[in-house]
């Protein structure tokens, strides 16, 4: 029992000088008060009236797209350069080239031909900067922190302008990154959720850009080298395939004169080529890959649509409703809640520069595959078949525009927006009227949207597991699209599952593509 005293006469002689300040004046802490200025958590109301930043377009004189929010409250600036210059642009380079976009990311910053990595990495830190850079599908997107203070700022963009110019890409750093990606590899092996990913892009996508990992193959990045990365760079990495998002402590004529710097001291370029758009399968496609587990691992898909599609905002109203609700949504309902068949399960659309997948998927034990995969199929059938519940769509878009706020909570979250924005050929002021659009977004609407780009009878369906029956998954997919059941049957002879003895500490992971395919922007699929 002393201790427990021991523990609350510390907490006390812990608090800050503001808190003690307002404690009454008295020699008992018997005759405390209670404090008018504290507010009980439920008190607290929801601001409805939050608005987004305003969102400047730049004049570049270089005719580079630039945005700019203002931002006075910290002595700091973020910029972010997005370039259409992905994984999906490593074939434009030399077949086989799988990987190239990713190691000219990690390598960027090994050198130049006026810098060793040790210099560039003084450089930075010697004015408090942060550099990273990361390639994803369709972007290659450079950020770079730094202090406003125009002697901390200058240094460190002239530094990334440097790397962005004369990156040497050693033979030495390739022989490292070969190293650290064999280990890489064998790890990979032993992640089936990973796996399944990779699987399913390759299956769904086939020959397209967007088949092939980002990170490439081991045999892939073996081919790559320094003459390829330095290719990379140059072709890709210029000004006329850029777009540039400042978001800081400067004023719009100072940040124009930044963005206009960063343009000039790029080569020019070329805007890079359209991509092909993806083949569509028109019937099933079932893999199985034995996998010694105790758990079975499935992803099913299809090809969905563009960033750039007028359904776009119905749709991620709709995978809300389905899959990303949390324990609410369908999929969860219909495999966790109801029948406890999994810890988790997710559906997600991927909006891409041409047409990303939509996927669900889920882990389950071996002895539950089929029926797994008859309820999750089942469900999709009848999401698409069934009219849209008013009332979750409501609670949908709800959710949505209480999350709306974090795409602006931050310096750095607001320059992902920017990016975005800059990189879909949005208008500047898109943030403005996202909650006023979602919000008009009718069940029709959304029902016409699900029909349209969902379609039960031509899914990639890839299986992770000791072994399938395929001819007995076939007849299951084709009673469901048969039926117009709404229940599985036999549902009511099953137990009901015990949330209490089945926590969900084991949630299932989001899939493993969509950080890579949609990166820090407007469009994280489950709140935007």
């Amino acid at each position: 029992m002393w201790k427990f005293h021991l523990c609350i006469i510390s907490s006390f002689l812990c608090l800050p000088a503001s808190f003690a300040e307002a404690l009454p004046n008295t020699q008992s802490t018997n005759e405390f008060k209670s404090m008018t200025q504290l507010q009980s958590l439920k008190n607290i109301q929801e601001n409805p009236h939050q608005t987004a930043p305003f969102v400047h377009e730049l004049n570049n004189r270089f005719h580079v797209r630039s945005l700019f929010v203002e931002s006075p409250t910290l002595p700091m600036v973020d910029i972010q350069l997005t370039f259409n210059a992905g994984s999906a642009r490593d074939s434009e380079i030399g077949s086989n080239l799988y990987g190239l976009s990713n190691m000219v990311a990690q390598l960027i910053d090994e050198g130049t031909s006026n810098y060793t990595a040790e210099e560039i990495i003084s450089t930075f830190e010697s004015v408090g900067a942060k550099f990273s850079v990361a390639s994803y599908r369709d972007m290659f997107i450079i950020k770079l922190r730094t202090l406003s203070d125009p002697e901390k700022l200058q240094p460190a963009v002239a530094m990334m302008l440097d790397m962005l110019n004369h990156s040497t890409f050693q033979t030495p750093s390739i022989d490292l990154m070969l190293s650290n990606r064999a280990v890489g590899q064998k790890q990979l092996k032993e992640n089936p959720e990973r796996m399944k990913n990779i699987v399913f892009y390759r299956t769904l996508y086939g020959k397209h850009p967007y088949a092939e990992p980002i990170t490439g193959t081991q045999a892939s990045i073996k081919r790559i080298t320094p003459e390829n990365l330095i290719e990379f760079r140059k072709r890709f990495l210029v000004r006329n395939n850029l777009n540039i998002a400042i978001t800081g402590q400067l004023n719009p004529k100072e940040a124009l004169k930044l963005s206009e710097k960063i343009a000039k001291q790029l080569p020019a370029g070329n805007e890079a080529d359209p991509l092909p758009a993806p083949n569509i399968r028109t019937d099933f496609n079932i893999r199985h890959i034995p996998y010694a587990s105790s758990q079975a691992h499935i992803i099913m898909g299809a090809i969905g649509t563009t960033r750039d599609d007028p359904d776009y905002l119905a749709l991620l109203l709709a995978n809300r409703i389905f899959g990303t609700g949390g324990f609410n949504s369908i999929l969860s309902q219909e495999l966790r809640v109801k029948r406890g068949l999994t810890y988790g399960a997710y559906s997600n659309f991927s909006f891409m520069q041409v047409a990303g997948p939509f996927s669900l998927g889920y882990s389950t034990e071996q002895d539950h595959l089929l029926e797994s995969i008859q309820i999750a199929h089942q469900a999709l059938v009848n999401f698409i078949h069934t009219p849209i519940d008013k009332q979750q769509l409501e609670q949908a878009k709800l959710g949505m525009i209480r999350a709306f706020p974090n795409h602006y909570s931050s310096n750095a979250a607001i320059n992902a927006q920017l990016g975005a924005i800059g990189f879909y050929h949005l208008p500047a002021n898109y943030l403005d009227y996202y909650t006023e659009e979602l919000s008009k977004v009718t069940a029709t609407q959304v029902q016409s949207a699900i029909q349209k780009h969902l379609h039960p009878d031509r899914l990639t369906i890839i299986i992770f597991s000791k072994k399938l029956d395929k001819s007995a998954l076939e007849q299951i997919l084709q009673n469901n699209l048969n039926t117009n059941e709404k229940l599985i049957p036999n549902e009511a002879a099953r137990p009901k599952f015990n949330e209490a003895s089945h926590p969900p500490k084991e949630e299932a992971p989001a899939p493993d593509f969509s950080p890579h395919d949609t990166p820090a922007s407007v469009l994280d699929n489950d709140l935007w």
